[in-house]
């Protein structure tokens, strides 16, 4: 089976039940749909378990672009030779950001890992797609986290930068494409007027981010029988 999931903020507890939910195992295929960490309350623990699945697909969220240059400085040895250029304003403005959204905890847990983990961990986010098409029971599917705005006809994945594909908001009023599904991330169902935390599918969107960091549910949806398991979240940021 192929299943989806995105935006776990760290949810460890909830991750863990979803997969187990769905009795994911090693013939199985588990597309995580980015912004894994931040906000919940064990970030390192969803990607230490992440990279130990070679059946878990990580694409990109916001979250982790934001995080990834901060969190490479912060491995960064200070030297005499370095000191005045190490930390620039260009850093500490992503940094200020990245805290305004929730970085606070992922810093502190990954500094308390050694160094070897650290880049360990830091590979394995740096390996992480911007996007994934997938082709399953007849249908095809393109996987990315954010949405794909500002949208007009003819255009393809391919035509949206880094930013727009990671931090825009899908539109679920606007068809983008005929002929595949798109599923995203990002933007929770629960800021849509009466939706408790469930999955929408509307004009060939398929939007999955249940609101599991602000008290909602974590969804993992299945490309094989359209349909998704839901875990109450234990947490609320």
């Amino acid at each position: 089976m192929h299943y989806v999931i995105s935006d776990i903020h760290g949810c460890y507890n909830e991750y863990r039940k979803a997969i187990e939910k769905v009795n994911f195992n090693a013939n199985d295929t588990l597309y995580v749909l980015g912004d894994c960490i931040d906000r919940g309350y064990a970030s390192v623990k969803v990607l230490q378990d992440m990279m130990n699945r070679p059946n878990v697909i990580p694409l990109v969220g916001n979250h982790e672009f934001m995080a990834l240059k901060v969190l490479k400085e912060l491995c960064t040895e200070i030297t005499e030779e370095n000191a005045e250029t190490h930390i620039t304003i260009e850093t500490m403005q992503y940094y200020t950001d990245w805290l305004l959204n929730g970085g606070k905890h992922t810093i502190e847990e990954f500094s308390a890992l050694s160094l070897s983990r650290k880049y360990d961990l830091l590979d394995y986010l740096g390996d992480f797609s911007l996007y994934e098409e997938v082709f399953v029971n007849n249908k095809n599917y393109l996987l990315v986290h954010g949405g794909l705005e500002p949208f007009s006809s003819g255009m393809t994945v391919e035509d949206f930068t880094v930013p727009q594909l990671l931090f825009s908001h899908a539109n679920l009023n606007k068809t983008y494409f005929q002929d595949k599904y798109t599923i995203t991330g990002h933007t929770p169902t629960v800021l849509e007027k009466g939706n408790k935390g469930t999955v929408i599918r509307r004009n060939n969107h398929i939007s999955i981010d249940c609101g599991c960091v602000f008290g909602y549910n974590l969804a993992i949806y299945c490309m094989e029988t359209d349909t998704e398991e839901y875990i109450s979240s234990e947490f609320k940021y």
